[in-house]
């Protein structure tokens, strides 16, 4: 009972958002999802003097190496013209009578409606890895103790991204999440999954497990006008940030006496011990071994099977009607918005727009202040559309951008001139976006027409300032920019620095609130901000980009200012803007629930 006390007055000094006994509203009942504290032990020090040597590594110079040359295999005019005439004479066998598996598995499904997805796989020859292992070496070549061992690491990280991605309302690999449930009563695991259970990765009231192909149609309802939807009414209650996270508050009153709706979100503490873990597994040699060797096992191993089946394969896939490469759905991931179309796109659209819009207004001089036309800048920098070529443009991202992130992004200025950048591929400009909106719907219009290609493209809040959702909303609504096809994925640059030293923000926190104080809001009261409520329907996340070869010389424990007094010029560490992000975001998905 004594020890039981000291937990729960660690847990009660941890926590700093006090449970309210009753709650007037019922939207913002709280969910019974309670994030395990962390209990201050002695390995935490161990972990935290690792963690130190690690980043102490990291801080030196490394000589940057240049990336490998691409090889592509050559196959000789021979070996092709045998490898087709197996392929025939396999395809051409598979046409004619089924056999005796094949009978089977067609008796099968016509017996049950349920089948194992292997029944219809083709009669592959198995690899099968045979001989007793030596006494103490595992099959891998690894001590069992050095197994064991290795094991439970890796199921202790599969645990810890568990509990992050439950806590965050997002969805966790089913088949792991089934293994990880049968490990919930071993002793070594115990308090690792505290809260969580089979429940928490629930999506619109269908739990994970239970969730089937039809709650996800390949091909969603269409509409008119997407945007035109109904703003449903708000509700009443306060919002606050306090040391880099947002609370919510039911009135006034309760601000006044700081007593927050709680809305569970992870513990400073309990990151920073967790982040002490991984840094101590990303330095664990018996785990390095371990996973190398299993990793160079399956590789061999897929090896063998290609050389034993390819062909086989290769027959089996020519037998399925209306199914190639060009007409299976492909998603098209990490591409900025202002990098959807190719080079060519681009130059097309901009020789069209010197050939239609040449009169038209589409940026003010910097130094004089006068309204510019399109065939005044090009005039300015002594261009004419004759002379513009897919060289001349140099867009394209080549070999020499590789670990030069101030080349990769010089190629987002066409011609090298960031007023044909601001002009075409902003959305925040004089034309409000205008010309950018047109090329993204022509790049729409071909996803929409090729039909099984889909993309996740990614636009950038900078936190500069609160109206930048309204304004990146705006113009979504305003040019109607949107497709079945595509979703939109936020992107944060960890920029502190630099707006800092033009004055821009005053301390981290202003960054924060700019970010997600606006997010609040419209979830609050959607009737506040009607274009951003319409535009957040189509956004699937958020993510934190910069260069990350960057070196840090400042680390994230909790020793380090908050962000309401991170008044310093320097960038905060990596650690500290994902912690942050990642607690408001938890915070904001608990909410909007």
């Amino acid at each position: 009972m004594a020890e039981r006390s000291e937990r729960m007055d660690g847990r009660d000094d941890d926590l700093k958002r006090p449970a309210q006994d009753e709650i007037l509203s019922p939207t913002f009942a709280p969910t019974k999802l309670k994030f395990p504290n962390h209990i201050h032990t002695e390995m935490d020090e161990k972990f935290q003097q690792l963690a130190d040597t690690i980043l102490s590594r990291s801080t030196e110079i490394i000589g940057k190496e240049g990336s490998a040359p691409y090889e592509i295999p050559e196959y000789p005019i021979v070996e092709n013209e045998r490898k087709f005439y197996f392929e025939k004479q396999l395809s051409s066998s598979s046409v004619g009578k089924p056999s005796a598996m094949d009978s089977e598995s067609y008796q099968r499904m016509s017996s049950t409606d349920v089948y194992d997805e292997y029944d219809l796989a083709p009669d592959f020859q198995r690899i099968y890895i045979a001989g007793q292992e030596i006494s103490g070496i595992s099959s891998l070549g690894v001590p069992l103790h050095d197994l064991k061992e290795a094991s439970k690491s890796l199921v202790q990280a599969l645990m810890i991204r568990e509990k992050y991605m439950a806590m965050s309302h997002q969805s966790f690999p089913k088949i792991t999440a089934r293994f990880l449930q049968n490990l919930e009563d071993n002793e070594e695991f115990q308090g690792m999954k505290e809260g969580f259970g089979k429940g928490s990765t629930d999506v619109d009231g269908i739990p994970y497990f239970d969730r089937r192909v039809s709650d996800h149609p390949f091909h969603p309802p269409k509409k008119e006008d997407p945007f035109d939807i109904e703003v449903p009414m708000g509700v009443e209650c306060s919002l606050k940030m306090v040391q880099g996270l947002m609370y919510v508050y039911e009135n006034e009153e309760a601000v006044k006496n700081n007593t927050p709706l709680e809305l569970p979100y992870v513990q400073p503490k309990t990151f920073l011990a967790d982040q002490n873990i991984m840094y101590a597994l990303i330095s664990d040699g018996p785990l390095k071994s371990f996973c190398y060797r299993r990793l160079s096992y399956l590789s061999s191993k897929y090896q063998l099977h290609t050389l034993m089946n390819e062909l086989k394969e290769s027959a089996a896939q020519k037998e399925v009607p209306h199914r190639d490469f060009y007409n299976i759905r492909k998603v098209d991931t990490h591409v900025h918005a202002s990098s959807c179309m190719n080079q060519k796109h681009l130059l097309r659209f901009i020789k069209k727009k010197m050939k239609t819009c040449s009169d038209e207004v589409v940026c003010k001089d910097k130094k004089s202040g006068k309204e510019m036309t399109l065939a005044e800048v090009f005039d300015s920098m002594a261009l004419k559309p004759y002379d513009l070529s897919v060289d001349k443009l140099d867009v394209h991202a080549d070999r020499n951008t590789f670990h030069r992130f101030d080349k990769f992004n010089a190629k987002y200025n066409p011609i090298g001139e960031s007023r044909l950048r601001e002009i075409f591929i902003k959305t925040d400009n004089y034309i409000n976006g205008k010309y950018f909106g047109h090329v993204i719907k022509e790049v729409m219009e071909d996803l929409g027409e090729s039909k099984y290609q889909n993309a996740e493209y990614r636009l950038s809040i900078y936190g500069r300032s609160r109206d930048e959702w309204d304004k990146l909303a705006y113009w979504a609504i305003e040019n109607k920019i949107y497709s079945d096809n595509v979703r939109w994925m936020i992107q944060i640059p960890r920029l502190y620095d630099i707006y800092k030293s033009a004055k821009i923000v005053k301390n981290f926190q202003e960054i924060l609130e700019n970010i997600f104080m606006p997010l609040f809001e419209v979830t609050r009261n959607p009737q506040s901000h009607p274009e951003l409520h319409k535009f957040l329907i189509y956004v699937s996340g958020f993510d934190s980009v910069d260069d990350e070869s960057k070196t840090e010389h400042i680390k994230f424990d909790l020793e380090t200012p908050l962000p309401e007094d991170w008044c310093q010029d320097e960038n905060p560490p990596y650690s500290y803007y994902l912690y942050y992000m990642y607690a408001n975001i938890t915070v904001l998905n608990q909410f909007r629930r």
